[in-house]
């Protein structure tokens, strides 16, 4: 039996075990750093950051979503962008993503929200399969970027500008 529930700060540890899992199936566990303690600090002191679900099957930990807001400048409200949706191995197949992602269109509804924005990687067949189901909205005319490490730092320091 599937149940969802918000993450509280005693499930930290939890998150970042899964947390860990998800880096490893995406085969970028080397990228990942966070620890508890940031997990404490960003998602449940007094401004948190991001929130959190657990799905449990049959009282075990099967998985999680982990979202926060972001504003659209042509929606004129904001949205939420899901960062990560995982399910264990050996839980998948039991409608547990389905669950989660239910989920968080709930709060989104719930809290007045345009929708919900998020990332596949492009060879995760099985998601965007799960996705495409769902009847998601594929940008693919749009490109995600980042800007970290030393080119946040260049980037930081390159105007030569006065703020106030």
């Amino acid at each position: 039996m599937l149940s969802i529930r918000s993450a509280s700060v005693n499930d930290s540890q939890l998150l970042k075990e899964l947390i860990y899992e998800l880096a490893e199936y995406e085969r970028e566990r080397n990228l990942v750093v966070i620890t508890e303690a940031d997990l404490v600090r960003d998602g449940f002191g007094p401004a948190p950051k991001f929130r959190a679900l657990i799905a449990e099957w049959h009282k075990q930990p099967a998985g999680y979503a982990l979202f926060y807001p972001l504003y659209s400048t042509w929606e004129g409200r904001s949205a939420l962008f899901l960062e990560d949706l995982f399910v264990r191995p050996q839980y998948r197949s039991q409608g547990i993503g389905k669950g989660l992602l239910a989920q968080v269109a709930r709060i989104a509804k719930a809290e007045q929200c345009y929708g919900i924005r998020w990332e596949v990687l492009d060879w995760n067949e099985p998601a965007i399969k799960f996705y495409r189901a769902l009847g998601a909205t594929f940008l693919d005319q749009w490109t995600s970027v980042v800007l970290t490490g030393e080119a946040l730092e260049r980037a930081a320091d390159s105007a030569n500008i006065s703020v106030v």
